[in-house]
């Protein structure tokens, strides 16, 4: 065993979402959401796969918990359909969705497990999308609404509340590229979508204070590392403003209660920002007891030189249009290899220097990573195992980065592997496997890759395994 352990009380824990596992789309009371509607429109997902059966977790749940406990963790981390428990995204909350994540809940506690529950993990209901979704004002009002409904519902039995997974994909994906749901591809609406998401984690992060003053939260954020590709100023500029935009315009709003000078002058041209109210910004930085932090891959970029074909390789899906607002003219270069099956580089470093600028610039703000993973092309062998031996090296490299920052005085309290289960890889549909525990989509059986069985050795022994 390695000597590499982790402090007494660091939390294990698995993630997952509940459009790319729940499935049963139009069961209980559910209503639409942007992914249903997106997944469905012809040529936008591979295959056109939806996710209407998933993994089946709907059907599953008390199987899949089973396996979360067998794999010692301490903690799980799942998103609550919106429009399942608030179908229409207005009115009433449905008692059968909400008595689905009761139940869940209740489990996860029988079972000692910490509920982790994220409001929102992109499944927007279809009608506030019909309204004008993130980019209007109302879709945060809307958002508070709900999640008053289902903080009084679940009450305190919720360990932490996230309010929102990754909100830069909400915004940029969503709304500028258009290789999300509801695939848009308006920059000036992006950029009032980044600030309604901010508005509404303000929002929605007082209610759960009000509500349930007991439970922590926590929002989580798919922070970029962006690095130059030389010393010279241009490009040092370019990392700049991609810092801007991928980090910054929700650091900015959530910790520091405003938007960095630099990202509103470098999107002068897109908008003016009017769409901010007195109070918007202050709203936005509740105090959070944990900043969750998604991480997979590094970013490499260059002032682009206006005469060379434009590289665009930012690992977030191919679109003529960008999710770069105002950042036209930054390259966005491949790296090389090792790479994962999302064409992503394996770069454990990022990981520690991430957590270490967390630190840096935050100190007292204690840190989770809430997902951390890797999709590879798993073959299950003759035997009925998947020896996925490129996970487990992937994850060991990456769990042992959190440890080196850890030494270096970064406060982090857990770490959550993306994913449990093999699901809907969003506009990749089911080409892509994340989960330490395979789906066999045809039967939905479950087995544990090679994966699992290391996690569960650190899991269980708060120590990092060689292999």
């Amino acid at each position: 065993m390695s000597r590499v352990e982790f402090p007494e009380g660091f939390v294990w824990g698995t993630a997952t979402a509940a459009y790319q596992i729940e499935g049963a789309a139009k069961e209980d009371g559910r209503g639409p959401s942007i992914w249903d509607t997106y997944s469905h429109t012809p040529g936008l997902t591979h295959n056109g796969d939806t996710g209407d059966v998933a993994a089946d977790h709907y059907h599953r749940w008390a199987e899949d918990l089973r396996h979360l406990a067998e794999l010692g963790v301490g903690a799980y981390r799942f998103s609550i359909s919106w429009p399942r428990v608030q179908p229409g995204g207005a009115g009433r909350l449905n008692p059968a969705g909400v008595d689905f994540y009761s139940r869940l809940v209740d489990r996860l506690l029988d079972l000692g497990i910490q509920p982790v529950a994220t409001m929102y993990h992109w499944d927007l209901p279809q009608e506030v999308e019909d309204a004008g979704g993130w980019p209007v004002r109302d879709t945060a009002l809307r958002f508070a609404d709900y999640a008053a409904g289902i903080v009084g519902a679940l009450g305190d039995r919720v360990h932490t509340w996230t309010t929102l997974n990754e909100p830069w994909c909400s915004a940029y994906l969503g709304y500028a590229s258009g290789v999300h749901a509801p695939g848009r591809t308006e920059p000036a609406a992006a950029l009032a979508a980044v600030h309604h998401l901010n508005l509404a984690h303000g929002l929605a992060g007082r209610l759960v204070r009000e509500l349930a003053p007991a439970a922590q939260l926590s929002v989580t954020l798919n922070l970029h590392v962006i690095r130059p590709a030389s010393d010279s100023p241009a490009d040092h500029d370019a990392v700049r403003r991609i810092d801007a935009l991928a980090n910054r315009a929700f650091l900015g709003a959530m910790l520091d209660g405003a938007y960095p000078a630099d990202l509103l002058a470098d999107t002068a041209g897109v908008t003016d920002w009017s769409f901010v109210r007195d109070g918007d910004e202050r709203t936005a930085a509740v105090p959070l007891d944990v900043l969750g932090v998604n991480y997979y891959s590094s970013t490499l970029v260059r002032a682009w030189d206006g005469v060379s074909p434009r590289s665009d390789a930012d690992g977030h899906g191919a679109s003529a249009h960008t999710p770069w607002v105002g950042a036209g003219d930054v390259d966005f270069l491949p790296q090389p290899g090792p790479h994962t099956a999302m064409g992503w580089n394996i770069d454990p470093g990022g990981m520690t220097e991430l957590l270490l600028r967390l630190h840096r610039e935050h100190p007292d703000q204690p840190l989770m990573i809430t997902e951390n993973g890797a999709a590879f092309d798993d073959v299950v062998s003759p035997d009925g195992a998947v020896h996925d031996d490129r996970r487990v090296d992937y994850l060991r490299r990456h769990v042992g980065a959190v440890a080196d920052a850890i030494a270096a005085g970064a406060d982090v309290r857990g770490y959550f592997v993306w994913s449990l289960l093999d699901n809907f890889e969003w506009a990749y549909g089911y080409d892509r496997r994340f989960g330490i525990i395979r789906v066999d989509y045809d039967t939905q059986a479950r087995t544990w890759k090679d994966s699992a069985h290391w996690y569960r050795r650190l899991a269980t022994t708060n120590r990092l395994p060689d292999a």
